[in-house]
């Protein structure tokens, strides 16, 4: 018997697709930490300087719009804006421990997504292979075809993962196969259960 069960297709995309969002969460909290929050923090500046000199004039409107803001705050702001080529919405404060906080909250993040996507190419270095008589599972554990005794095939329908249980030096073992992860692994299980079978009926003749 020969096969070689490979990263599959589906385990690959599944993987991808929770590398890229942890990828994506920890890009966003960098780019808030190291671009938006800062940029945005001058412009409060700037926004408050605006609000503070309004403040002080005896000319300054008593109306608020639903910004909380005074109209001529606001249109002093979209004035301010206009000449400096900004944008106009109405800046958050963003303190120095906030803008600090995305920074770690970012690298963290970051760190871990890169880590799982190097976790996931070394996995694609691993295999299930069936050789003759021997299967060599993805953490190279050598099992002879002839020593499984039973299967477990508990979670096969939900998760495509069922265990060779296999007997050595008197003790038994179990075998993973993850058909799931890895291409191919079911019909090595097949060939195990059909001597499972095969062995069985011999001994009840």
């Amino acid at each position: 018997m020969k096969v070689n069960a490979r990263i599959s297709v589906e385990w690959r995309r599944r993987m991808l697709i929770l590398f890229l969002m942890f990828f994506g969460v920890g890009a966003w909290f960098l780019a808030d930490g190291y671009v938006n929050w800062p940029n945005e923090a001058k412009r409060y500046e700037a926004f408050s300087e605006i609000r503070s000199e309004l403040g002080e004039s005896d000319e300054v409107e008593s109306a608020h719009s639903e910004e909380g803001e005074s109209a001529e705050v606001q249109l002093a702001w979209k004035r301010y804006t206009e000449e400096q080529g900004i944008s106009n919405k109405i800046p958050k404060e963003r303190t120095e421990d906030a803008i600090r906080e995305q920074r770690i909250i970012g690298g963290v993040v970051m760190a871990f997504a890169l880590l799982f996507g190097g976790w996931v190419i070394w996995n694609h270095k691993l295999s299930v292979r069936a050789e003759g008589e021997t299967i060599i599972g993805a953490s190279g554990q050598r099992v002879e075809l002839d020593s499984i005794v039973a299967t477990d095939r508990k979670k096969w329908k939900k998760k495509g993962i069922a265990y060779a249980i296999y007997e050595e030096n008197g003790k038994r073992k179990r075998l993973t196969l993850d058909d799931h992860k890895f291409a191919g692994c079911e019909e090595i299980l097949l060939e195990a259960e059909r001597r499972i079978k095969a062995r069985e009926g011999d001994s009840s003749e």
